[in-house]
């Protein structure tokens, strides 16, 4: 599969790879010679080429005019579809992998891409996602190293990307200026994993002009403050299937059907569900127990980040994808 990657110039801090040069072609002053009747002198003119008129240039996806997460969302489940959302860190092995593999999925039939924001202590994941963002910080990756990557990177796509991140990064940042520097980045929605309750309605409120906040619910989270929970997340639920960090697990948590049907209760948000799922026969599972959504993470990083070599990681991230892709309705 081949891949087009526009010109950018990133901060030095957020990767050593080199930009892209264009070649443009270079049209010359032709002369014409003019003849006066009777003459011998000539007079020469400059006269500027014509040049050949320009091929069409092929249709691009919206990017930033695509359907935000809730109505992507929305119209694949009124349709009976099941959304394939993957995830990748940023900047593992580096960033200009990881434009390319942000394109590479929405080639594979990505609905929603979530993009990990790496940080330094990321203890809600296990350690295959903590592994991935301490390549991605050792190799220079940085929260505006990303958000560069991501204005290139993001017209190109036909799927919203969701910004995946702790609140520390949030908090230094400044809430305001995050979410709206990660709009202005192409970014349509925001994961914040380790949210305290107690702020989900600041940040709600600040990303509410920028970014659709996702909200996540777990198989510990009580009743009450699942009702509260889901009322306030936009884009849709993020149902976490297991107590405990992320990572592949043999077989799907039994008891995701019945907290999928528990959520779906109480609103008709659409509900993806996420961590433990690494194989085919767990999406199909999933969906079939009627989640509007499934979150692929530690097994798609594994394929990226792990590889031998950037293009080893793409190929191998491709069939996998697929495969994935494939095993939903």
């Amino acid at each position: 599969m081949a891949f087009v990657l526009k010109a950018t110039t990133l901060s030095s801090s957020s990767s050593s790879s080199p930009a892209v040069q264009s070649s443009w072609p270079i049209h010359r002053p032709a002369a014409a010679v003019a003849m006066s009747p009777g003459r011998t002198a000539v007079k020469v003119r400059a006269v500027a080429a014509t040049p050949p008129p320009a091929a069409p240039a092929p249709a691009k996806p919206a990017g930033r005019r695509c359907l935000p997460v809730s109505q992507t969302m929305s119209r694949l489940k009124a349709k009976g579809k099941t959304a394939f959302i993957p995830y990748i860190t940023a900047g593992d092995p580096d960033l200009a992998t990881t434009a390319e593999a942000l394109q590479l999925l929405d080639a594979c039939g990505a609905d929603v891409i979530e993009l990990g924001l790496p940080f330094s202590d990321p203890y809600a994941d296990g350690p295959v996602i903590q592994a991935s963002s301490a390549r991605a910080l050792a190799g220079g990756a940085t929260l505006d190293g990303v958000l560069e990557m991501l204005k290139e990177v993001t017209p190109e796509l036909s799927c919203p990307v969701v910004l995946f991140s702790y609140f520390n990064p949030i908090v230094r940042r400044g809430q305001a200026k995050f979410t709206a520097a990660a709009k202005e980045a192409g970014v349509h929605g925001l994961i914040v994993p380790d949210l305290p309750y107690v702020a989900a309605c600041t940040l709600r409120s600040e990303a509410m002009n920028n970014l659709e906040l996702v909200l996540l619910t777990t198989p510990a989270t009580p009743e009450q403050r699942m009702k509260e929970i889901t009322k306030a997340s936009a884009g849709f639920i993020y149902l976490v299937s297991v107590n405990g960090v992320t990572g592949p697990r043999a077989n799907v948590n039994p008891r995701v059907q019945s907290l999928i049907q528990e959520v779906k209760q109480v609103t008709e948000k659409p509900v993806a569900v996420g961590f433990g799922i690494s194989k085919p026969e767990h999406v199909k599972q999933i969906a079939e127990w009627g989640a509007d959504g499934v979150i692929i993470g530690s097994a798609m990083v594994k394929q990226l980040g792990e590889a031998p070599s950037p293009k080893e990681g793409l190929k191998r991230l491709e069939a996998y994808a697929r495969s994935m892709k494939s095993a939903l309705p």
